[in-house]
This record gives C-alpha cells, sequence and structure tokens, in this order.
C-alpha cells in the first residue's frame, strides 16, 4: 500500500493547501475569509492558537472549518458566504489561527456550531473537533454532540466570546495534548 496524501504532510500540505504560508507565488482555493460585507448574519471573528503540550503555539499548522450559514443549511443559496475556511498559521505572525465569518445557526436542534480540521506535521491523520460558543449556554446545554463530551472537558471546545472596537471575537486555542487537550472526536 502507498500513503494518501493527508499521511504526507510535505509537499501537499504546504504547496497545495495553503500556498502563502511557505511563500508560493500563487493563492489556495480557500481562506480565513468566509463572509463578505452583504452576508446575511452576525459578523465575527474567530482567533486562536494551535498549541503543543508545552503550551507553545505549532507556527505550521493549518487549520480547516466548516459550518452552516445564518439560516442552518450547509449549502447556502447565499453567494456571499462561504461555508468552508482554511488558515494556515504561519501566515500569522503570532502563529495564530485568524476566521471572518458570521455565527451559524442551529442545525437539526444542535447547539450552534463550527467543524474544525486540524493539520499539522507529525499528525498523520488529521484531527477533528468543534467550536461552540460561550453566549449559547442554553443551547449548550441541549446540543447532543457535546453532552457525550464529560463535563471537565466541556471548556475544551466553548470559545469565549468578546466585545472589541473591531467588532465580536471569539477566543478559541486547540490544545493537542497535555492536561487541557481538546476534545477531538472519531470521525
Amino acid at each position: 500500500m502507498t500513503q494518501t496524501p493527508s499521511q504526507t504532510v510535505g509537499p501537499y500540505f504546504a504547496y497545495g493547501l495553503s500556498p502563502q504560508q511557505y511563500l508560493y507565488n500563487h493563492t489556495s482555493i480557500a481562506s480565513g475569509n468566509l463572509r463578505t460585507s452583504s452576508t446575511q448574519g452576525e459578523p465575527i471573528t474567530i482567533k486562536g492558537r494551535v498549541l503543543d503540550g508545552q503550551g507553545n503555539a505549532i507556527p505550521d499548522a493549518m487549520i480547516e472549518i466548516w459550518q452552516a450559514d445564518a439560516k442552518g443549511q450547509y449549502n447556502p443559496t447565499d453567494s456571499d458566504f462561504k461555508g468552508f475556511g482554511r488558515f494556515g498559521t504561519g501566515t500569522d505572525p503570532e502563529a495564530q489561527f485568524i476566521f471572518q465569518t458570521i455565527k451559524p445557526a442551529s442545525v437539526d436542534g444542535q447547539a450552534p456550531h463550527i467543524t474544525v480540521v486540524v493539520f499539522m506535521r507529525g499528525l498523520l491523520t488529521h484531527a477533528y473537533t468543534r467550536l461552540y460558543f460561550s453566549d449559547e449556554t442554553t443551547e449548550n446545554q441541549k446540543d447532543i454532540i457535546l453532552n457525550t463530551v464529560p463535563e471537565e472537558r466541556k471548556n475544551t471546545l466553548i470559545a469565549q466570546r468578546q466585545e472589541t472596537p473591531e467588532g465580536i471575537v471569539y477566543q478559541w486555542d486547540i490544545v493537542m495534548q497535555g492536561e487541557q487537550e481538546t476534545v477531538f472526536f472519531d470521525v
């Protein structure tokens, strides 16, 4: 058997998925900006870092997000909104991922959430997790997936809302291992 692209982090990762991060002279098919000025829904920014077990930021991880739109649809008819984004942490001086998006609506009775996939060196199979919102307390308490997570670990999936002069920012770090490791799901 041969390796799949997800197992060969090397050229596929850098050249094809996050080229700006590695200073290649072409653009990616996806970015951290999922919205335009006319996109319907509450505009938000999601900021965070991917951290190793010692709390150090990982400068060459790649994060992908998938989300519903403001109406709870995964295949939005609003051409101004893309439900998919990608950000390489090497494009930011602080090794952050930054997504300009909208707050998703509830889908099928689940709390508003964003599906997150983590790619990075040394990780032969990408890691899947979810981001929930701190200001959706009632919805979070009813979410069927979040309720499968032990109570003491739920906080690793909840982004904290901050009001800033630039708008609403949700801060959320992804911890790959250690005491505060983010909950990852087998998909």
